[in-house]
């Protein structure tokens, strides 16, 4: 059973858009798929819109955003709308994460047009009124659109913290308790020196402070915002390059003289940007398969994801 993540119906090939096509992304259905559990949705055909159907857009009415007719703006669909994705919302518990379609007015993250009663749009745009919605009511949950997943960057960072979500999920799958949450923070302190260094200390803290809690289940609704907020940090070159350093630590005993002037030398030109990370993770994974180390065996930054999906080969 793959990870559960929801997604745009075109997005996965599904013909539901206005016009009756789709907007199938590649990557998702023919590489994800194979990991991923895709609850595909339209909004849109949710609400009960035909396909083929009239174009829609947003509109700003002074007072709120609307969705409503392109040609005829007396057609409000904003209110059938937030109901329907209100609906949903408690479907969407077990959502790992999720994959919006780009620019469309229900589904748009970012940058989706928006109109004035004139004609003009706005500089900026808005957000689709169904993502806005999701958005709001589960801030926790990683959301990226189709478009973007062109980035390796952007690739990586979205799916890692699909990958990190559920195996959180998957951790107090019985019950939170304090030894659970210990634990599995413990093994993401790597990931989150990479992405956040501040909010790293910061959950360190936070985390040590756990016995002062009596409602478990309060104190776990904050730890997964904090600890998702902080992994949507993007993981700069500089502070991989610290991680990778600060690894290379563990094996001061370990390595003879050229060994460690192999290392060294690998995390500099990634630093440099000569190499990609999976090149200095490849030989600290070797020798830690020589050299075992229970604690970095035990960290989700050595090992994040399938490698298949080739996630860290363009970092």
């Amino acid at each position: 059973m793959g990870i559960p993540v929801g997604i745009s119906a075109c997005v996965l090939g599904q013909k539901v858009r206005f016009d009756g096509g789709h907007k199938r992304n590649r990557f998702a259905d023919e590489e994800l798929s194979e990991y991923f559990d895709f609850k595909p949705v339209c909004p849109e055909v949710g609400i009960g819109m035909t396909v083929p159907r009239p174009t829609i857009r947003l509109q700003d009415n002074g007072d709120r955003i609307a969705l409503v007719g392109t040609k005829d703006h007396n057609l409000d669909y904003t209110d059938k709308m937030i109901a329907f994705a209100d609906n949903q919302l408690p479907s969407f518990e077990a959502l790992r994460g999720y994959i919006v379609c780009a620019k469309s007015p229900t589904c748009g993250m970012e940058r989706v047009k928006l109109y004035l009663d004139n004609g003009n749009s706005v500089p900026g745009g808005s957000v689709g009124i169904f993502t806005q919605r999701l958005m709001e009511k589960m801030p926790w949950l990683p959301i990226e659109e189709d478009g973007r997943l062109q980035d390796p960057v952007l690739r990586e960072n979205f799916i890692f913290r699909i990958y990190a979500l559920d195996d959180l999920y998957r951790s107090i799958a019985d019950g939170v308790t304090r030894d659970s949450i210990i634990k599995f923070h413990s093994r993401y302190k790597l990931c989150l020196m990479a992405h956040d260094p501040l909010a790293y200390r910061a959950l360190g803290r936070f985390v040590s402070g756990i016995h002062q809690w009596d409602d478990l289940g309060a104190f776990f609704i904050e730890y997964r915002q904090l600890f998702m907020d902080a992994l949507k940090q993007r993981a700069s070159r500089k502070n991989n390059t610290n991680v990778l350093m600060h690894i290379q630590g563990y094996f001061k005993r370990d390595l003879d003289k050229p060994q460690k002037a192999e290392l060294r030398d690998v995390i500099m030109r990634y630093r440099e940007g000569n190499l990609p990370l999976i090149a200095p993770l490849t030989l600290i994974n070797h020798h830690l398969a020589v050299h075992p180390d229970s604690y970095l065996a035990d960290q989700t930054y050595l090992d994040l994801y399938p490698e298949n999906l080739k996630l860290r080969y363009a970092l």
